[in-house]
């Protein structure tokens, strides 16, 4: 579709969906495709499929782009998804997909902290800097709660220092992205990363002993089925739609998808997974998410004058 064209409201509705809908509900394909696929294994093998595919049609469309770009990509695509969204596979193992969602939620504060090139702005802005101390307030509960974790783990707190800690990871490398990349087509990039941290994932699941014990006679159905709507439905259609709103809605509003895909998480694991719907978890949502509202009420204020 032509970027000057204007795209129908049904297709942008749908768009919207996909990011709302699709990439809620990835947290718990991941934990029913985790029943039998170890998880560096199972992202090994989504980010090397999705990204093999983009990369075919990217460059079956005629695209193309420098080594140094490819190189860039790749290693932004490391710490994004093998670093950030790997722990979030590694880490549902030890803790329900509900509370990894919560936690994944405090991504703005570390884009805040990050970004050095924005700090005379954002920390001379008192609305920013109590969102992100709100925020915090939200994490430290969530810690303090220490609840979240299945059953015979001993090791939640870990489990979430490990995810807050794959946050880190694909905030800088949104920004290393944002500040240092080679341009790039949108689709070429997005393959270049989802393959890197594919190949990587597949790496070190051989280093941490996981093939051997993986047999793919013997996956269930349903974790084959988690791994194909993860492929398909969160790496193609939610990523896909995810760029193209970035190209015709303001990025604030796009990023509203923050605010729901934990809400999304938390009701699909505890309708469909049992797990248990604990009160302290949502109050933590609450503040987590009233910090990140905070801190984008100078965004949202600036896209409401421009609108009047």
């Amino acid at each position: 579709m032509s970027h000057t064209s204007t795209p129908p409201r049904s297709l942008v509705l749908a768009a919207f969906a996909a990011i709302y809908l699709i990439w809620g509900s990835t947290y718990l394909a991941i934990l029913v495709a985790l029943k039998s696929i170890p998880p560096f294994v199972l992202s090994g093998i989504r980010f090397s499929v999705a990204g093999a595919i983009l990369l075919v049609w990217s460059l079956w469309q005629g695209e193309r782009a420098s080594r140094s770009a490819f190189a860039q990509h790749g290693f932004a695509g490391v710490l994004m998804l093998f670093c950030g969204t790997g722990a979030v596979v590694w880490v549902e193992q030890y803790i329900s997909s509900g509370l990894a969602a919560i936690i994944v939620a405090s991504m703005p504060f570390w884009f805040v902290l990050l970004d050095y090139k924005q700090w005379s702005f954002n920390f001379s802005n008192g609305l920013i800097l109590s969102g992100v101390l709100v925020g915090f307030a939200g994490i430290l509960y969530l810690f303090g709660a220490g609840e979240g974790a299945s059953p015979g783990s001993s090791s939640p707190l870990f489990a979430m220092t490990v995810l807050l800690a794959g946050c880190i990871c694909w905030a800088g490398g949104s920004l290393y992205l944002k500040y240092r990349s080679v341009p790039m087509s949108t689709t070429l990039g997005a393959g270049t990363q989802m393959l890197a941290a594919g190949v990587f994932s597949l790496l070190f699941a051989g280093q941490q002993g996981e093939w051997q014990g993986f047999f793919p006679g013997a996956v269930r159905a349903e974790s084959w089925a988690g791994l194909a709507y993860l492929i398909v439905l969160g790496s193609l259609v939610g990523d896909l739609s995810y760029v193209w709103l970035l190209r015709i809605r303001p990025a604030v509003q796009v990023g509203t998808y923050a605010y729901v895909n934990p809400v999304v998480a938390v009701l699909l694991g505890w309708m469909f997974a049992a797990e248990p719907f604990a009160w302290m978890q949502l109050v933590a949502l609450g503040v987590i998410l009233a910090g990140v509202l905070l801190i984008n009420l100078p965004k949202y204020k600036g896209l409401f004058r421009m609108a009047g």
